[in-house]
């Protein structure tokens, strides 16, 4: 069973930008789709965005589309979210998660096998 590593987090004003990386390890990347998402204290855990084994095929929540981009290189075992355009409502821990499955929604905690232990985002208003 391998590892996802999270980093790229911080505190930073609205408005800026920030880049995430989930970095795996102990499996071939290559055959898992990734997905973040975020959690404050309180709320269940959120989609954010979602992509395939080979990046064509990516998902956003309504809330962050167009502001953040999720992106992947497998040569570097390595998933990407940008964040631009934050605002205070982003604030919260982004989690990174990997399915082997193919088929089912992407947007469901639950069809992840493994997860990250989280990097915290703060956005200041």
């Amino acid at each position: 069973q391998g590892q996802l590593v999270e980093s790229g987090g911080g505190l930073v004003q609205a408005g800026d930008s920030l880049r995430l990386s989930c970095a795996a390890s102990g499996r071939t990347f290559r055959t898992v789709a990734v997905g973040w998402f975020r959690q404050t204290p309180g709320k269940e855990r959120e989609f954010v965005a979602a992509i395939s084994r080979s990046g064509q095929n990516t998902n956003y929540a309504d809330s962050v589309k167009g502001r953040f981009i999720i992106s992947r290189n497998n040569t570097k075992d390595t998933a990407y979210l940008q964040l631009n355009s934050l605002k205070p409502e982003d604030t919260a821990v982004y989690f990174c998660a990997v399915s082997g499955k193919i088929f089912g929604d992407r947007s469901a905690s639950r069809w992840y096998d493994y997860w990250g232990q989280g990097t915290q985002v703060t956005v200041s208003s």
